[in-house]
């Protein structure tokens, strides 16, 4: 069977690698997750609203947003334009009141969001919920709800310029309804053609497909499995999406954060298999980068500026490698993911043992020329023979720990 070729705009949304996702909303004031409503407030929604009066917005400033996920290395944003509250982030022109402009902050975030993006460079996506807390219709009049819904789309689709993409949730909350989804995607295509779409199939559907609009499947805070695209209609694309603790939203007393080295190796194995890394933060309660997030997004940024070429570049290759190693392909090379590699130097002065020397990796059917460290372009030594790459992965010079370490090899 054959595999279908991406479309152009699916093309490139691959070729992105890594974006930053962003939750943000009322639940921030609260700073005790994005759920927290139905997860241990005490009050009615009526109350809970009233946190909109609150909502000034004074830390968020889009322009530091967006260079905190530039310099991280990811190309893309998705933000919450509206989560499960129903409170949204844009102006819904008169579809209610519920919305930035009538809160304390009286402006149009997305508005600031999305021109920060298109002045450095980053591609703007859109999160917007399908399950409704704040909307009576959701439970009352479904109908009249999704048409809400279609007419709120419409909205970010016409308003805001070109977008990367929509990124929608919550169509699992009532599995055995029909979401009209074919009315949602054709207002998108209808105004924005090459808008990538997204549905969250949620963490027990992890990789699923659905409409056949759908432009990425999703896998929710787990590692992506290899796509088989093979007698598949059209192309379809893969994205995993990860907290850096174990909250989306903010979460003050939320200690659990991944180490540098966890998120590095989930971005690794995403990219292993063609798919992207979609990594979140939870601003603070006004709008402000959390000091802890940003600092571990700087690190990821650093490990980027070294290896962020084979990140962009690099496509799924079936050379294998022992343990985690594998190899990507890019335009005349190959990129040599290491992990556990060992150090340089004497026993008394380097910590850990980790191996480093000879590594092989099987199924090589390119030629190679030459192979160096991306990092310090050190050469390094090899052989190759009969589908074997033996390469020579010299130690990591004191003083350095990338997690890990890409070489690339130039082709013949």
């Amino acid at each position: 069977m054959s595999i279908p070729v991406a479309q152009r705009y699916v093309a490139d949304f691959e070729k992105l690698g890594f974006g930053m996702f962003v939750h943000r909303g009322l639940y921030s004031q609260l700073g005790q997750g994005e759920w927290i409503f139905t997860q241990g407030y005490q009050g009615t929604m009526d109350e809970y609203s009233k946190l909109m009066h609150t909502f000034n917005a004074e830390d968020f400033d889009a322009e530091k947003l967006v260079l905190t996920a530039k310099n991280a290395g990811c190309k893309y944003i998705v933000l919450t334009t509206r989560h499960h509250e129903g409170f949204s982030l844009y102006d819904t022109c008169g579809l209610n009141e519920f919305d930035a402009p009538h809160s304390a902050a009286g402006r149009d975030l997305i508005r600031e969001y999305v021109d920060a993006c298109n002045k450095h460079g980053i591609v703007p996506f859109f999160y917007h919920t399908t399950l409704d807390w704040y909307n009576e219709d959701f439970n009352n009049d479904f109908d009249a709800y999704l048409e809400y819904l279609r007419k709120s789309v419409e909205i970010l689709c016409t308003n805001y310029g070109k977008i990367g993409g929509l990124w929608f949730d919550g169509n699992w909350s009532k599995p055995d309804s029909d979401w009209k989804e074919d009315e949602l995607y054709a207002t998108i295509r209808k105004y924005q053609p090459e808008a990538i779409i997204v549905n969250n199939t949620g963490l027990s559907h992890r990789g699923e497909t659905g409409n056949p609009e759908i432009d990425s499947v999703t896998f929710e805070q787990g590692r992506p499995t290899p796509m088989n695209r093979e007698g598949m209609p059209k192309y379809i694309a893969a994205e995993m999406c990860e907290t850096i603790n174990d909250h989306w939203g903010i979460g003050q007393l939320d200690f659990d954060n991944k180490s540098p080295r966890q998120l590095i190796e989930s971005l690794c194995a995403c990219r292993k298999v063609g798919a992207n890394y979609l990594l979140n933060i939870g601003p603070t309660a006004q709008g402000g980068i959390d000091p802890m997030q940003k600092e571990i997004m700087k690190v990821i940024g650093k490990w980027m500026n070294l290896y962020g070429e084979a990140i962009y570049n690099g496509k799924p290759y079936a050379g294998c490698g022992i343990g985690k190693n594998f190899i990507l392909k890019g335009e005349g090379a190959l990129y040599l993911f290491f992990y556990d590699l060992g150090r340089k130097g004497s026993e008394n002065v380097v910590l850990g043992g980790n191996y480093c020397g000879s590594y092989s990796f099987g199924n090589v059917t390119d030629h190679v020329k030459s192979i160096a460290w991306m990092d310090n372009k050190e050469e390094l030594e090899f052989v190759q023979k009969e589908g074997i790459l033996a390469v020579n992965a010299t130690g990591f010079p004191y003083g350095m720990s990338t997690c890990v370490r890409v070489a690339k090899a130039i082709l013949d």
